[in-house]
């Protein structure tokens, strides 16, 4: 069901056993490896989920938006929740400051990893943590639990919504495709510098970006990280365009992508035209930020 302001449409819902009852897998992963948006509606109650010692069995709705999308061996579809902090309906927000990066698949797998920012030192090692007792959350199945005294606690889980739905806002055009190297592939520098002074809203696509948190990055699934782009610079006589990214977490590829201990970071990336990106990201365990760089082929979106 499309949305005639706003362009946002039902690609995929699944029941609370994360079965398929309209759209596809194929149309969501499709709509990702086209640059699309993502948000995510689920239903659950809130002494289900939220408080199980209370006796309040009423029903909540949650729309949240899913601003880093992953698109895993074209098909393959999860997003991140990257700039979501921890909050304790319906009151106030969590205990302790942090993110809370939410990952969900387009197969209902969910995951968080939570890093910690408030520079309580850690007592423990990366490393597996016992699994929690979950008995009061009959709904809740967690899978994994990794470095749970460390400053960067991650989690694999399902949790069973009333219903979960995926919804995409599908209006990107792609205006450029070039390789690591800059070769152009489709589109061109020209159109992408035409739009950018029109003032267009621009997103990019980059291929392979998570494959060194990989055992063996050339092994690493075939994988494209899309985020939305901020502030962009188009220097006219070389015909170069860089910007910088808006807030993205890294995760190991893999099917379902999940989180594991050291399989994850956080940060910004500065992309240019040429495949050069200018890697500045964030060790979730101790929360110093290092320098990187690497070339990356890589496609380009406005709207």
């Amino acid at each position: 069901m499309a949305d005639s302001k706003n362009n946002w449409k039902t690609a995929l819902v699944l029941d609370e056993g994360r079965e398929p009852v309209s759209g596809s897998t194929d149309a969501l992963a499709a709509a990702i490896g086209r640059g699309a948006d993502l948000r995510i509606y689920t239903e659950f109650r809130h002494n289900e989920h939220i408080d199980t010692t209370s006796d309040n069995p009423e029903l909540i709705q949650e729309v949240a938006d899913f601003r880093v999308t992953y698109l895993l061996e074209r098909r393959w579809a999860a997003g991140i929740m990257s700039l979501r902090q921890p909050v304790d309906l319906p009151d106030a927000f969590g205990p302790r400051p942090s993110m809370s990066f939410l990952l969900h698949n387009q197969n209902g797998q969910q995951a968080i990893a939570r890093p910690h920012l408030d520079g309580v030192p850690s007592t423990g090692i990366p490393g597996p943590s016992p699994v929690g007792d979950h008995s009061r959350m009959p709904k809740y199945h967690q899978h994994d639990n990794w470095d749970g005294a460390t400053n960067a606690p991650s989690s694999n889980f399902v949790y069973d919504f009333e219903t979960y739905r995926f919804y995409v806002s599908d209006d990107w055009e792609e205006v450029l495709s070039h390789t690591a190297n800059g070769e152009i592939v489709s589109g061109s520098v020209d159109a992408l510098a035409e739009q950018f002074a029109r003032g267009r809203e621009f997103k990019v696509g980059i291929q392979g970006l998570c494959a060194d948190l990989a055992d063996d990055p050339a092994a690493a699934p075939a994988h494209e990280i899309f985020a939305h782009v901020g502030p962009g610079y188009y220097y006219t006589k070389r015909k170069l365009f860089l910007a910088e990214t808006h807030p993205l977490v890294r995760v190991r590829p893999s099917i379902p992508l999940a989180y594991g201990s050291r399989g994850w970071d956080f940060g910004c990336l500065m992309p240019r035209t040429d495949g050069f990106v200018a890697r500045w990201l964030v060790d979730p365990y101790t929360l110093k930020f290092r320098k990187s760089e690497d070339r990356y082929a890589m496609r380009w979106f406005v709207r």
